[in-house]
């Protein structure tokens, strides 16, 4: 695998820096859930300069945005969610304390007083169906990011109680609907899983 990977590395480095504007959607093509999949391969490998130009894009990107309409989530077939996913990719570029304070003004609607309101999981009306089996998907998703952006906060912060019940919440839906009953979810859903239930990529920003 080894050309493979260099060969992608090789053309990432090339394209990022070409790249004005992220792509903001609920499937494959997700900016920000390729930056954050990118930075943990470049610093679990050690690529410094690689992680650097990451880093960098995701600043460029979202440091500036705010208000994030999550009310408006989901699409009718995304897998991802275009607010956390950026919240995700952000935690892993600032230091905690300053993405607590970026996260205020990211998601405000999320607060202690809330609860879990702000965010429930979806279901599937169709998973037989390839697009619509999406949505099993997305449960997983954002409970792996939720995890993840708990992680990058600080200890104390009150939104954590809020945060993990609803990633629990999210987690429960999204493992109960990865059965493999149906090719349309079963040949990914189990990937989403493992992602999950592995705590790939959540650790604690510097």
């Amino acid at each position: 695998m080894r050309p493979l990977e260099e060969a992608a590395l090789l053309r990432l480095n090339d394209w990022l820096p070409k790249l004005s504007y992220p792509v903001r959607i609920g499937e494959h093509a997700q900016t920000a859930f390729a930056l954050g999949r990118m930075l943990d391969y470049a610093r679990g490998t050690g690529d410094t300069k690689f992680a650097d130009l990451l880093a960098s894009k995701a600043r460029q990107f979202y440091f500036g945005d705010k208000d994030c309409p999550l009310a408006y989530e989901p699409s009718g077939e995304d897998f991802l969610s275009p607010c956390l996913g950026e919240a995700d990719v952000m935690r892993r570029v600032l230091p905690s304390a300053e993405f607590a304070r970026w996260f205020q003004t990211f998601l405000p609607q999320i607060s202690p007083a809330k609860k879990g309101a702000w965010l429930q999981p979806v279901v599937s009306p169709d998973p037989s169906d390839p697009k619509l089996a999406h949505l099993d998907g997305l449960n997983l998703s954002r409970a792996w990011m939720l995890e993840g952006i708990a992680a990058g906060l600080p200890k104390g912060d009150k939104r954590l109680p809020s945060i993990m019940a609803t990633a629990e919440a999210h987690r429960r839906a999204g493992l109960a609907a990865a059965t493999g009953e149906h090719y349309e979810g079963g040949h990914w859903l189990g990937s989403f899983a493992v992602y999950l239930v592995t705590k790939r990529g959540v650790t604690r920003t510097p």
